[in-house]
């Protein structure tokens, strides 16, 4: 692969705080030791709070497009620069890297693998990257083992463990030596223990409304990925959409988030991936909303959830000519 010295001259980082963005994350504090990290999530993007973060010795990964940042790299669809914007970028020495991989990691990864050495990295990417494209298996996810325990103790809430995680990604050469650290093995006790709770409210707030599976954790200050819910739902539904955040939240508040909602296919069911664009769903009242057409997401726009949601079910409804993916 290209040589570092091919790259910008990075003195900061903004990284998504999914696991897919702490490994992008790893991978590019490898490469750049003297670099500033930051982890955010896309409405800091969309909003303009960090704008005076970044800029041309910036390197933002698996977040919106920023065109004040020198070096992009993501894989979501609907973040993929336009030609003009991507002309715009480059002309002004900007570095475009969006690829359809399966996660944000694996495009830095491939980049720099024959450059550093990531053995650690190496035996969990492929589990990253299924996670994050919606391809683990169902059994794989009832399991829930230490990796996927290790990707729910994430929070770009709390930055000072975000950092201790990342600072032992860079000295540790195994997984087993991460998990082995007491602090990250009280992260995943609390995991378990937080998982056991969202399935008891899972189980109360989940209703199946022709095949769509509606979670509403708004007000509960519960989060959930899809795994859970199209588990909890099995063959019943081809795709779910939770509702999570505050009704009184405002973005940037770390304690009380906005009103927002997630979709994902039902990658569990045989062909449950790429059947229908969910990403129709979420850009239909947000602008910035997004993701992949499995996996996407939008913040509640006026004039108010209910109104949203009735719209989304309307287009669900007729979603094998409003969202059926072409082949």
């Amino acid at each position: 692969m290209t040589a570092k010295s091919t790259y910008p001259d990075v003195h900061r980082i903004i990284a998504d705080s999914d696991l897919d963005g702490m490994c992008a994350a790893v991978v590019l504090k490898k490469a750049y030791p003297e670099a500033e990290v930051h982890f955010a999530h896309a409405a800091l993007i969309r909003s303009g709070i960090i704008d005076d973060l970044i800029d041309e010795r910036t390197v933002t990964v698996d977040l919106p497009f920023h065109p004040k940042s020198g070096w992009y790299l993501d894989h979501h669809l609907t973040n993929k620069p336009s030609d003009s914007e991507h002309a715009e970028f480059t002309s002004k020495g900007g570095i475009v890297h969006w690829d359809h991989t399966p996660s944000a990691a694996r495009l830095a990864f491939d980049m720099f693998r024959e450059e550093f050495e990531f053995p650690h990295l190496e035996a969990i990417m492929p589990l990253v990257d299924a996670l994050d494209s919606g391809g683990i298996s169902l059994e794989t996810f009832l399991e829930d083992g230490p990796l996927l325990q290790l990707s729910r103790t994430l929070n770009y809430n709390d930055a000072d463990y975000m950092h201790h995680l990342l600072s032992l990604f860079q000295r540790c050469t195994s997984m087993d030596e991460i998990y082995a650290d007491e602090i990250i093995q009280q992260r995943m006790v609390e995991a378990r223990t937080s998982r056991e709770e969202l399935m008891k409210l899972v189980s109360e707030r989940t209703t199946i409304v022709n095949r769509l599976a509606i979670c509403r954790l708004e007000d509960t200050g519960h989060r959930s990925n899809g795994y859970l819910i199209t588990a909890f739902s099995g063959k019943d539904a081809d795709a779910c959409c939770i509702i999570h955040g505050y009704s009184d939240g405002e973005i940037g508040n770390k304690s009380r988030p906005p009103l927002s909602a997630s979709f994902y296919a039902n990658s569990f069911l045989p062909e449950g991936q790429d059947r229908y664009d969910l990403s129709r769903l979420a850009t239909e009242f947000d602008p910035h909303g997004g993701g992949h057409a499995n996996a996407c997401g939008c913040r509640i726009q006026p004039p108010g959830l209910e109104s949203n949601l009735s719209r989304w079910l309307a287009m669900w409804d007729d979603r094998e000519h409003s969202l059926r993916m072409q082949p």
